[in-house]
Order: structure tokens, then C-alpha cells, then sequence
């Protein structure tokens, strides 16, 4: 009976060990594929800062209506866990961009939000869906408010 309470204290002291290891991994590297402006994709890298908090950055290519735009995102995220291999996140940061249209070229700024829920399967594969709110500062390509929802696929290491 003595080793029965021993196992199942030691099982759960490593269960809990290796959930609160798990919230945020020092660094993923993959897509996130999504539709603001044009439908497009990104490469993501998000590095560990603390416990609970990272930097995810994102450069991607979109396209809509005759208009082409490269745009990279840098984004401060809080990690939260909310169930197993669940964990919620919001953030904020801001980006910059170009656009290349037929009637000419320019450039653009936008501060944005963030909101997602992410699964890490165990092995090192992490993903996620998120919306990020963007408030672009232009006269042409992005002179408004959009909501980028996307999917996330990152390798973690």
C-alpha cells in the first residue's frame, strides 16, 4: 500500500512538472496561413521570453485584387494555460509593409491586437488559430481596421 501512494504522489508531481513546462516553448519556427487583405501566408517565429510571455514574429505575402503586399508583424504575447495541452494567448505590437499595385507603390504601418488558442500535440508540433485585429496607417492598401484570422503550424525547439 506504501508503494501504491508513493507512485501515484510521485506520477502526480511529474504530471504536474511537465504541464506547467509545456505553457510556453523557447522557440517555434512555421506558417501561419490566413485571410486579411488578400489571402495569404507567413512565416511565424515566436521566442520565449519568461514564463509565460514571448515574441512571435511574422513576414508574410498577400494578395487581393491586382495588389500584392509583403508585411512583418512583431507582436508581445502573454501565455495562459487552459486545459491540458490548451493554452489561450492575446498580445499587442505593430508592423510595416509595402504594396505594389498598377496604379504605383508605397508603404504602410499598422499597430495590431491578438487573441488565439493554441494545442501542443506533445510531440514538437504546435497549433494554433488566432484573429489579430489591425489598424493600418495608409491612404491606399491598408487605411482601416482588419481582421486577420489565421491558422498557425510551428515546429517547436
Amino acid at each position: 500500500m506504501k508503494n501504491i501512494k508513493l507512485l501515484l504522489i510521485v506520477s502526480f508531481l511529474a504530471i504536474g512538472t511537465s504541464v506547467s513546462a509545456q505553457q510556453v516553448s523557447k522557440n517555434a519556427l512555421g506558417l501561419r496561413i490566413g485571410d486579411n487583405d488578400g489571402f495569404g501566408a507567413e512565416i511565424s517565429y515566436q521566442r520565449h521570453l519568461n514564463e509565460n510571455n514571448r515574441l512571435e514574429f511574422d513576414l508574410g505575402f498577400r494578395s487581393r485584387d491586382n495588389v500584392d503586399a509583403f508585411k512583418l508583424v512583431g507582436l508581445y504575447q502573454w501565455v495562459r494555460p487552459l486545459d491540458g495541452n490548451f493554452n489561450w494567448y492575446v498580445g499587442a505590437g505593430g508592423g510595416v509593409g509595402s504594396y505594389d499595385t498598377p496604379a504605383g507603390n508605397g508603404s504602410f504601418a499598422l499597430i495590431a491586437g491578438n487573441l488565439g488558442i493554441e494545442y501542443n500535440f506533445g510531440i514538437p508540433l504546435l497549433m494554433s488559430l488566432d484573429v489579430r485585429p489591425e489598424l493600418g496607417f495608409d491612404d491606399s492598401y491598408s487605411d482601416d481596421l482588419d481582421f486577420d484570422i489565421a491558422l498557425g503550424i510551428r515546429y517547436q525547439f
